[in-house]
């Protein structure tokens, strides 16, 4: 790649043109064949209004950011993970809306069938570090001279001819992190414009970490991530035209997951991803502390819901939200930045 800034910055714009100029299309589409949102009944009353509202637009997020990918940069093994982790994820999504849809109900697949599947792609993903791209099992804790040695117990098969090692510890590892991260965005995704706005800023810092590190593919992948997501809140911003749904929300769960596994910087993710770490723990409180006590700690969960019945409006709720991710993305390159130098002096 002989101008990579270059490449990094026109795979963004890339990637946001596209994805503006196939977001009408895509949503007229939709609109024709009746595809919308079902809205919980016993979320914020402002949000019935939504009922309806075309969804499934991270299909177009991810089919454009994986476009703009092959027109700008070659496949490498690092990036080919990232990908099949943004694009089994999304397709679990995808399955999940179209669950949705034909059953005209907010609830889609079961927990447990979606957890299994998550199991697979996590298992799948840390074959792929581990046997194609020769990535390590030992996870090394930010600020400080520890590694976690996850790959203490391997077993070793041969499948077609080739042996492929079992890290187990690491492998449940990575489905934590490849669930949580998913999940985390889905929940987020619960106002116009929040998860997309949040995951153009992790993704930017992504693309930052990425050429740092020299992996130039990934930081490619990550910049068009960014600029998929951008193009699309022109039409997700308050009031939205379209939702991105559950294939948008876990695929770029997914994908920001995968990118940490490519990184090795899976630790860092609970800094640099942190406001998903505040939306999955709040519910998490509100779940426990009503279970036991019958009260609740928050007005609604997840958290952005809480600010919503405070009187905060969306636009606020977002942009707020907005602010602290820059924030904790912020606070997590500087760490990785410290920890660099620090390595190498």
């Amino acid at each position: 790649m002989q101008f990579p800034t270059y490449t990094i910055f026109l795979t963004v714009v890339l990637a946001l043109v596209s994805t503006a100029i196939l977001a009408p299309i895509w949503i007229r589409m939709l609109k024709s064949r009746g595809i919308g949102q079902s809205i919980r009944v016993d979320g914020p009353e402002g949000h019935l209004l939504k009922e309806g509202t075309p969804t499934m637009g991270g299909v177009l997020i991810i089919v454009t950011s994986i476009f703009a990918f092959w027109l700008m940069s070659p496949l490498g093994a690092l990036s080919l993970i990232v990908i099949v982790g943004a694009a089994s994820t999304g397709l679990l999504g995808l399955i999940d809306d179209t669950s949705k849809v034909l059953k005209e109900r907010s609830l889609g697949l079961q927990g447990r069938y979606k957890m299994i599947i998550l199991l697979i792609i996590s298992f799948a993903l840390g074959l792929m570090a581990v046997n194609m791209a020769d990535l390590s099992t030992n996870i090394s804790v930010p600020l400080t001279n520890l590694s976690l040695k996850l790959g203490v117990f391997t077993s070793t098969f041969e499948i077609a001819g080739r042996a492929i090692a079992f890290p187990w510890i690491y492998l449940i590892f990575l489905f934590l992190l490849v669930a949580g991260t998913s999940n985390a965005v889905n929940l987020t995704d619960g106002l116009d414009g929040l998860a997309a706005g949040t995951v153009t800023i992790i993704a930017i810092t992504y693309a930052g970490i990425a050429f740092r590190q020299n992996h130039l593919d990934i930081a490619v992948f990550a910049a068009a991530i960014a600029g998929a997501c951008i193009g699309f809140l022109w039409y997700n911003s308050y009031p939205a035209d379209i939702f991105m749904g559950d294939t948008g929300a876990l695929g770029l769960g997914g994908a920001i997951a995968a990118l940490a596994i490519v990184t090795k910087t899976e630790l860092l993710l609970i800094i640099i991803g942190g406001i998903y770490v505040l939306e999955a723990m709040s519910v998490i409180i509100q779940v426990l502390v009503f279970k036991f006590t019958g009260k609740r700690v928050f007005k609604m969960a997840p958290i952005h819901h809480h600010f919503e019945m405070q009187g905060w409006s969306e636009t606020k709720v977002m942009i707020r939200f907005w602010i602290i991710t820059g924030v904790f993305a912020g606070a997590g390159f500087a760490i990785y930045f410290i920890s660099v130098l620090r390595d190498t002096s």
